[in-house]
């Protein structure tokens, strides 16, 4: 086993044996380890990696250390910045989950349910990446390539994720089997963008990999009130809401059924815009 504490020694220890674990906050890859999915040989841990540690604002961009836990993500300073991934943070697992998972473990994990990439995937993250032979940056939808399978080369190590910093409302939502320390049927993030005049729909746990909500956004960018600030109508509220209800690509499993996922995005599709916006005729969500 080889404790990094440096991201140089990380990077070298991965290129002596690029098949070597990544350990970090373990809290993904014990649960496959105990259930004997997944056997360990060499071990590198990173948790000592203080690169890896914390977030910065670089202007207009917020800059994410991919040993950032969610209980970090859920500190208010953090949550002004990116309030979805703040959101999205405290709906994870236990307190001590929280303590331990990464965002990085969350993206290498690539798993549909990931609570923190529909938040991402609407955001345009890009995930920086690291190894002994340079740096390269993937946008998000290009790192995450299908269920639980990612585009880490061999040697290469997750560094950081770059999201932009926005000035409107964000959201997260997620539906599971019971109300806390739950794995998601569903999960939706929706975010707005004033400047850019855009709505973004990032969608979870309703196909192999996070997706983007496209003919919804741009229904609705065009029929919100910039300008004046009125709110949509309700009949754009359910055209909202049955566009991103579309978009899903979900499948029966034992968690819920196609049908039922499919269903729970549309309803938390309306109750995000409702909440970011308001609605002509009725009260906010």
């Amino acid at each position: 086993m080889t404790i990094a504490l440096t991201l140089d020694d990380a990077c070298a220890a991965l290129a002596a044996d690029p098949t070597a674990t990544v350990l970090a906050g373990g809290t993904d890859l014990m649960v496959q380890v105990n259930r004997g999915d997944h056997s360990i040989g060499n071990v590198v841990a990173i948790d000592r990696v203080p690169e890896l540690r914390g977030w910065t604002r670089e202007g207009d961009v917020l800059r994410i250390g991919a040993g950032m836990t969610y209980a970090d993500m859920a500190d208010p300073g953090f949550g002004a910045l990116a309030p979805a991934l703040g959101q999205a943070a405290r709906t994870v697992g236990s307190p001590q989950i929280r303590a331990t998972g990464t965002i990085g473990g969350n993206l290498a994990t690539a798993s549909p349910a990931g609570d923190m990439l529909p938040v991402l995937v609407a955001l345009d993250a890009v995930v920086e990446l690291r190894s002994s032979d340079g740096e390269r940056h993937l946008p998000l939808d290009e790192f995450v390539v299908g269920v639980k399978a990612n585009a880490l080369s061999a040697g290469e190590l997750i560094v950081a994720v770059r999201v932009p910093v926005l000035h409107g409302p964000q959201e997260f939502m997620k539906v599971g089997p019971r109300n806390a320390m739950v794995i998601s049927v569903a999960s939706l993030a929706l975010v707005v963008d004033p400047f850019g005049r855009t709505v973004r729909v990032g969608l979870g746990s309703v196909a192999p990999v996070p997706l983007r909500a496209t003919e919804a956004e741009v229904m609705i960018g065009g029929r919100i009130d910039w300008e004046g600030g009125r709110p949509p109508t309700a009949g754009d509220v359910d055209r909202f809401g049955q566009l991103v209800a579309d978009a899903a690509r979900p499948i029966d499993d034992h968690r819920g059924t196609a049908a039922y996922r499919r269903h729970v995005v549309g309803v938390m599709a309306r109750r995000a815009l409702v909440r970011a916006f308001g609605m002509v005729g009725e009260e906010a969500a």
